[in-house]
């Protein structure tokens, strides 16, 4: 078994993923990149291992059951254990998202990914994840998800515009990630959601006004709380975010 600290950042091939990699492997950790595509994926190992990375690809789909299971026993063989989780992975679903418009498919689609997905890579990891000394797991979550700022007056200027998909997807990350709080409260696994800002993506055609490495720093934050952190919460760089 590998004595470094092991981590696995699912869709850590670009934008927010990749510098929660690199945030995590500048502490010396073992990195493993979560992605799908192996073209991109192996080209984000290479340039992390460039800047000093302790950096392996995994090959994961989050919304393939095999797939998980199959990254889960990479990383045993790889490292004997999981330190830290990050549910990076997700998508938008696009455009029109108005719920009197929004197709049921895409609702379907995005909730497979951000939702789904984290539910199954999560338990596919906790075997291994439990054989840590200090388990952490970080779900990236968005503001967008909570229902107190979408309710709020001037609820567009900080939350977005309407959808019927990608926001509630997060709201209901939050909740699954409460819920994974409280089943393994008295375990010394702390999983919390996160928000990283406005950052320019892909995800958002890079209209933006964070950068990838400033999106990053909550959920690095996050992975490296003490034994007696939060868990079961909801944070930015401002503090606790309400539900």
């Amino acid at each position: 078994m590998s004595e470094h600290t092991t981590a696995l950042v699912t869709g850590a091939n670009k934008g927010i993923g990749y510098e929660i990699a690199a945030g995590l492997g500048a502490l010396g950790w073992s990195v493993g990149v979560g992605a799908r595509d192996d073209r991109r994926r192996e080209a984000a190992v290479e340039k992390l291992r460039a800047a000093g990375v302790d950096a392996f690809g995994v090959p994961l789909d989050v919304t393939d059951d095999a797939s998980a299971t199959a990254a889960a026993r990479l990383i045993e063989e790889q490292a004997g254990r999981l330190d830290v989780l990050v549910n990076n992975a997700a998508i938008t679903g696009g455009v029109p998202q108005e719920p009197t418009r929004v197709d049921p498919a895409v609702v379907r689609t995005v909730v497979e990914t951000n939702v789904i997905g984290v539910i199954r890579v999560t338990n596919a990891m906790l075997p291994l994840l439990r054989r840590s000394a200090s388990p952490r797991i970080v779900n990236m979550s968005s503001s967008v998800g909570s229902l107190t700022r979408q309710s709020g007056p001037g609820g567009e200027q900080t939350t977005g515009p309407v959808s019927a998909a990608y926001a509630p997807s997060k709201t209901f990350l939050n909740a699954v990630t409460l819920q994974y709080a409280r089943e393994l409260s008295g375990t010394n696994i702390l999983i919390n959601a996160c928000c990283p800002g406005f950052v320019a993506t892909d995800l958002n055609g890079f209209r933006g006004v964070r950068t990838p490495e400033q999106g990053a720093a909550i959920a690095v934050g996050l992975a490296t709380l003490p034994d007696d952190g939060p868990t079961g919460k909801f944070f930015e760089d401002a503090g606790e975010v309400p539900w």
